[in-house]
């Protein structure tokens, strides 16, 4: 069911839209909405930032894989186990770009002969999740078309090498097509996968939906009904220049439910699992080096001027009413 209402969720930022558009809503959902969720967008996340940041870390508490730095004689694991500064750096660079968390993966199976658990290694979270990952940031990239005059060679570039193979008229994007394989893959496991499935909450389904709605009113803008170009630009120019306007040129429905789709997830982001983006960069799982054996931690809460109130000073003070209550007692009264 949470799949569902998930869908239903994104249909209704599909319709709601469409219909808008015929009734008149077209500076709602073409100049109020995007400044909304821009606003949404950049105060929800600097909050989160912030609280983020303020979060006190008193100890080492990194999680990585690999032996950590002992003894000389023994072998460790500089960039997956580090212990200073540029191991970590490169850690979070394999992290970021490449995964790296992720390409360990393992898939848990009940072996045919007998009552036993086994493991195996799972490559195909890692390979889908960075298709989908590295084509969305391709396709942000290409956007960017829209928001910039004169549009800048790296973006020139990007959407070249995305159209090389000219498949198509007009020309077809790999991006385009990929990230319908990773979404629909990601959407799949967590669809048909029981043990995925048992732990799926709504909050999970609806990015995934709303992504895909994204992606295929974009299909459908480019592929079948062809818009005009210009008067998008023109549209997304007026937003980025602070003087919003409609274009003089009508431009189909299916732009303005394709934004509202965008405006959704900008405003849903900063409140969702999707900060992990911004979060990675914060979490000491990630950012500590691992010197527990090499620095001693002193927790900074422990204040010498605090009296300490021992198990046995409590046990002293609530005795009786702990017997009362059946609950165990060192001493009796």
């Amino acid at each position: 069911m949470a799949a569902f209402y998930s869908f239903l969720a994104v249909l209704a930022l599909i319709v709601i839209p469409w219909l808008g558009v015929g009734m008149g809503m077209s500076a709602l959902f073409g100049i109020a909405l995007p400044y909304i969720a821009i606003i949404i967008f950049l105060v929800g996340f600097t909050m989160r930032i912030v609280d983020w940041a303020k979060s006190p870390v008193p100890f080492c508490i990194p999680t990585t894989g690999g032996q950590q730095k002992s003894l000389p004689w023994i072998k460790n694991s500089p960039w997956d186990n580090p212990d200073d500064k540029k191991g970590v750096f490169m850690r979070m660079v394999l992290e970021v770009l490449c995964f790296r968390s992720l390409f360990r993966n393992t898939s848990v199976k009940l072996q045919q002969d007998g009552p036993k658990v086994g493991y195996s290694s799972e490559k195909s979270l890692w390979l889908f999740a960075l298709i989908f990952h590295y084509c969305f940031l391709l396709i942000f990239v290409r956007h960017l078309r829209f928001f910039m005059a004169p549009v800048p060679g790296p973006v020139g570039i990007a959407e070249f090498l995305d159209s090389i193979l000219q498949i198509g008229l007009p020309v077809m994007y790999q991006s385009d097509a990929l990230i319908l394989v990773g979404l629909l893959f990601l959407l799949a496991r967590r669809v048909f996968d029981g043990k995925v499935r048992y732990i799926t909450l709504m909050q999970d389904y609806f990015p995934l939906f709303l992504l895909l709605g994204i992606v295929l009113t974009g299909v459908w803008m480019r592929y079948v009904v062809k818009v005009d170009v210009i008067a998008v630009k023109e549209l997304a120019m007026g937003l980025v220049t602070l003087r919003p306007h409609l274009p003089t040129a009508p431009i189909d429905a299916s732009v303005y439910a394709h934004l509202t789709l965008v405006c959704a997830l900008f405003i849903y982001f900063p409140f969702s699992k999707l900060m992990h983006m911004g979060g990675i960069f914060l979490s000491p799982t990630r950012v500590c080096p691992n010197m527990s054996r090499r620095a001693m931690w002193v927790n900074p809460w422990n204040d010498p001027t605090v009296k300490a109130h021992s198990y046995e000073a409590y046990e002293d003070e609530f005795r009786e009413k702990m017997i009362e209550a059946g609950l165990p007692v060192d001493k009796e009264a």
